[in-house]
């Protein structure tokens, strides 16, 4: 269940109200006239089964509530009502297949900006890396794919293209593509100051690596693997089951690539970097691709069960 609280101006309260009340899987109807005061407004509360909560939010959208009001939506953890079990029976469909739109627009937005705390996060990740594809230390390699935040502009990526937004795609691609040259570029200046430390050396990157050498030598699997990830990442977003999100960080070799290409670059080995760049790519085109159509499918099967 979802829980809405509406901040409306007092001359569209009716035609809220009568919308609510005609909406299949809202219950719980509150209103507190006057009780706004920034906006000016009456307070309007009530609670709607997630599957009807998209096209709920689209018509107090054309209503003009995101401009002349306010509509905030929660998750609702425990609801012990007999009528929001009845309204989420009567509501179409099953709440988990639910896709909320403006939720997953919202969220993406602000995991897609290009900020100083993506950057720390994203550079931290690939030195992480770094050390692990240095020492052929799976459990850095691990540690780091963990850290990285990368699935956060992957995700808005895959959204813009599907929303047509044009804003969220250009946000979400000088993330990716800024982040990703500031971690390595940062991350090649570590590699170097390590080797003057006497902690890294050339002698361990080009030595065996059975840990760690799949990460320059992409191959098919690399494709299948980030298409897979990026399946079950786009639906843990959409279904609100974030736990999954670990998961997918850790299945894909995107900061892991990067640190090896990044370290490669300061010991001037080609053919590590050139590999390491095309696992990078390939990891990153199967996510988008595979979270692209993720969506697109959702979209459909929605459309065609309304």
């Amino acid at each position: 269940m979802l829980h809405l609280r509406l901040i409306v101006p007092a001359d569209r309260t009716d035609d809220v109200v009568r919308l609510l009340e005609g909406t299949v899987g809202a219950t719980h109807l509150i209103v507190m006239p006057g009780a706004a005061r920034e906006p000016a407004g009456d307070v309007v509360l009530c609670d709607v089964a997630r599957e009807a909560g998209d096209g709920l939010l689209g018509e107090l959208r054309a209503l003009g509530l995101d401009e002349h009001g306010s509509i905030a939506v929660d998750d609702i953890g425990l609801s012990l009502s007999k009528r929001a079990d009845r309204a989420e029976a009567e509501a179409p469909g099953e709440g988990a297949d639910a896709v909320l739109w403006e939720h997953l627009t919202d969220a993406t937005h602000e995991e897609s900006t290009l900020s100083v705390t993506f950057l720390a996060f994203l550079t931290i990740a690939t030195m992480i890396a770094a050390c692990g594809v240095v020492l052929d230390n799976a459990v850095l390699i691990v540690g780091a794919m963990a850290v990285g935040p990368e699935f956060g502009p992957l995700a808005g990526l895959c959204t813009a293209l599907v929303r047509r937004a044009p804003r969220l795609a250009a946000r979400s691609g000088v993330a990716l593509i800024v982040g990703f040259v500031v971690a390595m570029v940062l991350t090649t200046g570590f590699s170097v100051l390590m080797d003057a430390f006497g902690l890294f050396s050339r002698d361990l990157l080009d030595a065996d690596r059975p840990n760690t050498d799949f990460i320059w030598k992409p191959d098919m699997f690399s494709f299948v693997v980030a298409v897979l990830a990026g399946i079950a990442g786009t639906l843990s977003l959409t279904s609100a089951k974030s736990g999954a999100l670990v998961g997918v960080a850790i299945s894909v070799t995107t900061v892991p690539a990067a640190a090896n290409a990044a370290v490669a670059l300061g010991y001037g080995e080609v053919e590590q970097m050139v590999g390491s760049s095309e696992q990078l790519l390939l990891n990153l085109a199967g996510i988008v691709v595979a979270g692209t159509l993720t969506l697109l499918v959702q979209r459909w099967l929605w459309a065609r069960r309304g």
